[in-house]
């Protein structure tokens, strides 16, 4: 008897290759803030990545994530990170930085404080993005954004003449940004007050 030959839906589950790029695809589609967060989780256990590890966690999605999607949003990632100011990501790498909220400026400074090296954290108090206001972008706004690679996280952005875009949708292409960089965006939590380093508390 011949030997049994794998089907191509059989092999289309079980290659490991199939499945990142399904589990990347997940991720960049999420539509919702804890799904965007939850996808980007099971992507980094499949491919054996600690999300906690700012400093590597982006040179190792792209070391893993080859396929074609992936590697035009890295290339885009790349020129941007390739700026002198960022000094290859040391100019603010002994910095701990701490960002209130997740709107749309929050995440975008915490985007550029993660390209200067920075560990950064971004609190939340809302636990999903609801706001459908619909923004006009100013060009700047517009070239930065996509300097950055957001087209390739939603391919709808400020397609011809359109240069708006609701909030929420904003939010996700900015937090999937964030969490590709090593960012860790809290939600459900608020922050009440700030805490003044001591003698016996340090600066940690």
């Amino acid at each position: 008897m011949c030997p049994a030959v794998p089907s191509p839906i059989t092999k289309t589950i079980t290659d490991p290759a199939n499945l990142s790029k399904t589990l990347f695809d997940s991720f960049v589609q999420a539509e919702m803030c804890k799904e965007t967060q939850q996808n980007f989780i099971k992507l980094c256990r499949h491919l054996e990545v600690d999300p906690r590890d700012y400093k590597h966690i982006y040179s190792k999605l792209k070391d893993k994530l080859k396929h074609w999607q992936a590697k035009e949003l890295w290339q885009m990632i790349d020129k941007r990170r390739s700026h002198p100011d960022y000094e290859q990501g040391k100019a603010c790498h002994q910095n701990k930085c701490l960002v209130v909220g997740a709107g749309p400026c929050g995440l975008r400074t915490a985007i550029e404080l993660a390209l200067l090296g920075a560990q950064v954290v971004v609190l939340e108090k809302r636990d999903s993005f609801t706001r459908n206001n619909v923004l006009l972008l100013w060009p700047y706004a517009v070239k930065d954004l996509k300097n950055l690679g957001a087209e390739k996280l939603y391919g709808r952005f400020c397609k011809g003449s359109i240069e708006h875009i609701s909030i929420r949708q904003l939010q996700l292409i900015l937090l999937k940004l964030a969490l590709i960089l090593g960012v860790e965006v809290h939600t459900g939590l608020t922050c009440k007050g700030l805490l003044e380093p001591s003698e016996s508390t340090g600066t940690n």
